[in-house]
């Protein structure tokens, strides 16, 4: 039985052989090489496709562009408080709701004055973090912290971002004011170090003058409501023909804002100094301690 289960074997392997050697298998073969060559030659002859040269793409996206647009006055002042806040108090920065709270309705560095509720800077903290101008951030305590994203969705930083903090938190303002009150921020030289820097906010639509070139001319910011900025405009009154002093230009007028304005940044003013001069008496009593 093992004897014929090995013949038959061999037999079957006879056959196979017979069968791979056979004409037919020969013809196919050579007809499988005759195509492979017909491709080849196929493939040499055609023409080499076009290279495509190298152009440099720049990394900045869609997301890293300034996102800013006209929002309403609270949104406005909660995102100035949060810019300001991570420059002057960075050790409480993030912000929690009550400090944020406490920092849109203080009193001095503040035009106009406001008194806001945890509710509405909760609302508007939520439109803010949608627009992607701030975040909610959860840190090691239970307590919410929040976060700006000013510099990026505003598209400035350093001395541009401490003149958009300044318009921010106080509305429109002279250069020499807002030289002044950025400089707790960043150092600026001068006024024709501010004026580039303004004209550079300008250009990028950040910044508009209100009133034409001379002195006293006022700056605002470009986030107003058009409403708001309509309003605004009509607050500001030009004397008919009034030389001005400082650029010596014949016919050109002076910017004077109306008396309601006036009175409202000198009471601003005035809260302002008795602040600082509190911050002062109480250094004094705690040296003399």
């Amino acid at each position: 039985m093992e004897v014929a289960h090995d013949m038959s074997s061999e037999e079957t392997t006879n056959e196979m052989i017979e069968e791979s050697t056979s004409p037919m298998a020969d013809d196919a073969l050579e007809l499988s090489a005759d195509q492979v060559a017909d491709v080849t030659a196929s493939a040499v002859a055609a023409p080499a496709a076009p290279s495509v040269p190298y152009t440099y793409m720049p990394t900045a996206t869609v997301e890293t562009l300034p996102q800013w647009k006209p929002i309403p006055a609270r949104q406005r002042r909660l995102l100035g408080v949060m810019m300001e806040k991570a420059k002057t108090t960075p050790d409480a920065y993030p912000l929690s709701l009550a400090g944020l709270v406490t920092g849109a309705n203080q009193k001095s560095n503040r035009y106009p004055l406001m008194n806001l509720t945890p509710e509405q800077v909760e609302d508007e903290l939520t439109v803010l973090r949608r627009l992607g101008a701030a975040a909610e951030i959860q840190g090691s305590g239970r307590v919410p912290k929040y976060r700006h994203y000013g510099h990026t969705w505003l598209g400035v930083k350093g001395a541009e971002a401490a003149v958009m903090i300044e318009l921010l938190l106080r509305g429109h303002q002279t250069a020499g004011d807002l030289r002044g009150r950025a400089s707790r921020f960043e150092p600026i030289a001068d006024l024709p170090a501010l004026q580039t820097i303004l004209s550079s906010l300008m250009e990028r639509k950040l910044v508009i003058a209100l009133t034409p070139p001379g002195r006293g001319q006022l700056f605002t910011h470009s986030l107003y409501m058009p409403e708001e900025l309509e309003a605004l405009r009509g607050k500001i009154t030009l004397p008919a023909d009034e030389e001005d002093e400082q650029s010596g230009a014949a016919g050109s007028k002076t910017p004077r804002v109306s008396l309601a304005a006036e009175l409202s940044a000198a009471r601003d003013e005035i809260v302002e100094l008795k602040a600082e001069i509190a911050r002062l008496q109480a250094k004094l009593e705690h040296l003399d301690g």
